[in-house]
């Protein structure tokens, strides 16, 4: 459920804070999701590490003025693509801090969350307002004639990193189409975290979002990237995990998989398993799952009729046998330019 906009106004405060709020208050209590790591006292003040030595320490001038690039005195403003914490509180950066408070508006995927984050963390932020799958294509023009008009505006999701799998993308590319700039405000990412701690081979990796609803749907995915020497990363709800692994079995064949679960938060969980046996694939979880699934093993080389449709299609490009061979090579998996060369040769059922 999205909130309409919350504009932030000098009448309201949030208690313990100094957030302040306008009508639409968010509720005193933060999100489980939100609240782990905080059992020691909050991080309002925190902004540069505890353990440098007091003479190391930065000014804290000093870091209000590097957080971000100087802004021209005319022209558009800019928008900031701004990480905030997948689980844990902690993680959230002094320069997204800066770039909440220095902004003239925060668009969040859900307003009541953002607000929770930013009254537990003792952020003071000017204006509130939902921006989301639902109503990102009404804002749109609204939020460019403000960036137009030199405001800077802060894009958060609900957690992690904005774009990857949440709201924003429309407005990044309308604005990379005006001229308007876009800065990112790097931190915690669920797929980032899930690659660096599973033990599944991270590199290359592919990163597929949240799985379609219906099942032709993530069959269809899945098969599309079968051949894909990568590893696989997606999200996926507890209630259809156990017959999203087993399709992921059919299309996927034999691989390595892990199941992390609540990453970040207290119980934070690495669940390694094999597709091949379903007896050990994890069911009835609790918290937000992330999913990853290793590269194909062994050797991955396309079938002798994914090579001939291959050249069909570059048959009707034209070009001499050679070239031909050449492109098809790079249209599949597993085969050189010199072999599809020869099959080139040989007629079908030879």
């Amino acid at each position: 459920m999205h909130c309409d906009q919350a504009p932030l106004g000098p009448a309201d405060t949030l208690p313990g804070s100094g957030l302040v709020s306008g009508p639409g208050k968010a509720s005193g209590k933060v999100p489980e999701r939100l609240s782990s790591g905080m059992q020691d006292g909050g991080t309002g003040g925190m902004l540069v590490s505890e353990g440098l030595p007091h003479e190391r320490q930065p000014p804290l001038a000093d870091l209000r003025r590097g957080w971000t690039f100087p802004k021209p005195e005319a022209g558009p403003g800019r928008l900031f693509m701004v990480a905030t914490p997948i689980g844990n509180a902690l993680d959230f950066s002094p320069r997204a801090r800066m770039a909440l408070e220095s902004c003239d508006l925060v668009l969040a995927e859900d307003t009541r969350r953002t607000l929770a984050l930013c009254r537990e963390l003792g952020v003071r932020v000017k204006a509130v307002e939902s921006f989301h799958d639902h109503n990102e294509q009404e804002k749109e023009p609204l939020m460019l004639a403000r960036l137009q008009a030199g405001q800077d505006l802060a894009l958060v999701s609900d957690a992690g990193t904005p774009l990857v799998a949440d709201p924003g993308y429309r407005l990044c590319r309308a604005c990379r189409r005006q001229g308007i700039a876009v800065h990112p405000v790097p931190g915690p990412s669920a797929p980032a975290a899930a690659l660096s701690a599973a033990g599944i081979p991270p590199l290359p990796h592919c990163f597929l979002g949240f799985l379609p609803r219906d099942e032709a749907g993530r069959r269809r995915l899945f098969a599309s990237f079968a051949k894909v020497p990568a590893t696989l990363v997606f999200f996926e709800r507890k209630d259809r995990l156990k017959d999203s692994l087993a399709l992921a079995l059919d299309e996927l064949g034999p691989r390595q998989a892990c199941v992390c679960r609540e990453l970040t938060k207290v119980h934070e969980e690495f669940i390694l398993f094999r597709l091949e046996d379903p007896a050990s694939h994890p069911d009835a979880l609790l918290g937000e799952l992330t999913v990853l699934v290793g590269p194909p093993e062994g050797a991955v080389r396309s079938s002798e009729a994914e090579v001939r449709e291959a050249l069909e299609a570059e048959a009707m490009a034209g070009g001499k046998p050679k070239a031909m061979a050449r492109r098809a090579a790079e249209r599949v998996a597993g085969w050189s330019a010199k072999e599809i060369y020869a099959l080139l040769q040989t007629p079908r059922g030879d």
